[in-house]
Order: C-alpha cells, then sequence, then structure tokens
C-alpha cells in the first residue's frame, strides 16, 4: 500500500518515470542520446522556474539532474569513432556543466535559460542527425 500512495503523491513524475522506462526499453543509442537531452532541457528550465519562485530545493534536485545528465553525455563519447565532433562536444558538456554549477549559488534565472537553450541547439542538431540516419 504504500506504493500506491506513493505513486499517488505525484502523479506527474510517476506518468514521466513510465514514460522513461518506456521509451528506453528498446536500447536505440539514438533515441537514448535524445532522452537525455530532453531531461537534461527540462530540468535546466525547471532550475530556472525555481529560481524565479525562490524554490531553492527544487532548483538543487534541477541542477544535480542536470550535471549528472551532462556527466552521462560526455562519458558516453567515442573519441575513436567521434574524433575532432567528439572532443568538441566533451568541451562543450564540461563547460555548460561547470556554468550550471556557478548560477547554482546565484539568484539569477537567467544562466539556467541559457544552458537550457544551448542543449536545446546541440539537441535538434542531433535529431536532424538521426533523422538522415534513418
Amino acid at each position: 500500500m504504500r506504493y500506491a500512495s506513493a505513486l499517488a503523491a505525484n502523479p506527474a513524475d510517476t506518468y514521466r518515470q513510465i514514460d522513461i522506462v518506456g521509451r528506453t526499453a528498446g536500447g536505440d543509442p539514438h533515441a537514448l542520446v535524445g532522452l537525455l537531452y530532453e531531461e537534461g532541457i527540462a530540468a535546466l528550465r525547471t532550475a530556472a522556474w525555481a529560481v524565479e519562485r525562490r524554490n531553492y530545493s527544487v532548483r538543487g534536485e534541477r541542477v544535480a539532474r542536470a550535471t549528472a545528465i551532462l556527466f552521462a553525455l560526455e562519458a558516453g563519447l567515442d573519441f575513436d569513432k567521434g574524433g575532432e565532433v567528439a572532443r568538441t562536444l566533451a568541451t562543450f558538456y564540461h563547460g555548460l556543466r561547470g556554468e550550471v554549477l556557478q548560477a547554482a549559488t546565484g539568484t539569477d534565472p537567467a544562466p539556467f535559460r541559457e544552458a537550457a537553450n544551448s542543449l536545446d541547439e546541440i539537441a535538434r542538431a542531433w535529431n536532424s542527425l538521426k533523422a538522415t540516419l534513418a
């Protein structure tokens, strides 16, 4: 019964978790990277929203999620196959993580929005590349 009450406590989070599990079950690497981008962008935008509302616990949770996603994206790079593109992305992810962590100590939502927009730009490029491969 505790499990059922936990599910009912936050139905949106429950749905999101079920959706993520369903979308990752196939194990398609391109889809998984796309999902990381989506989740990272959402985390950064929610962090900006939380700063605006002075909800610093939510900001902290979203910053932790965004930085973990950026670590995962960087760790997943294949430098042998990706060459210069992989090195450029590694630098981008590392720099973006630093910007997010620096913004986490402030009260300005703009850096989170800028980080989300930058990550969204990369995600759109990834999606267009994925579309050409399909």
